[in-house]
């Protein structure tokens, strides 16, 4: 058990006061400034949707960490996967396993929902080094590279 043997909890976010605020901290050390009625409005949103799935690991109460999913069907692929939207542990709380318990109840969420793989994406940036060894080491393989264009 990391952080001084404290059990790690995994839940789903709900659109309470608590888990709002808790995302909109997280977001923003993700590096995506996001205010408190930004973050309710976007959970409002997905909690709406039932093909997304957002845990929280937390350690007495506190969240201090997220993934937030979406399934969707494949076009060159037979059957559905799930892809990782969002992902961030809170900072004093990271290499203490609550990534990989969190990518593990994500991989039973996809099981449990019928997908045959997950896929992410994760900057290329210098910071983000840290992160593509979390997911080689847990597992995952770099396929593909990503592209973005603002509208």
């Amino acid at each position: 058990m990391p952080h001084n043997d404290q059990p790690i909890d995994i839940r789903e976010a709900g659109i309470t006061e608590t888990d709002v605020l808790s995302l909109s901290n997280l977001m923003t050390e993700l590096g995506y400034e996001t205010a408190l009625d930004e973050m309710k409005i976007r959970l409002t949103h997905i909690q709406k949707h039932g093909d997304y799935k957002t845990f929280l690991a937390t350690i007495n109460n506190k969240v201090v960490g997220m993934v937030g999913m979406t399934w969707n069907y494949s076009y060159e692929q037979n059957g559905i996967y799930v892809r990782v939207l969002a992902f961030v542990i809170a900072q004093g709380y990271r290499q203490d396993g609550i990534g990989t318990q969190l990518m593990k109840a994500s991989e039973q969420w996809a099981r449990k929902i019928g997908a045959n793989r997950i896929l992410l994406n994760c900057g290329n940036r210098e910071e983000r080094k840290i992160a593509q060894s979390f997911y080689k080491k847990i597992g995952y393989q770099i396929k593909s590279t990503g592209y973005v264009k603002k509208l």
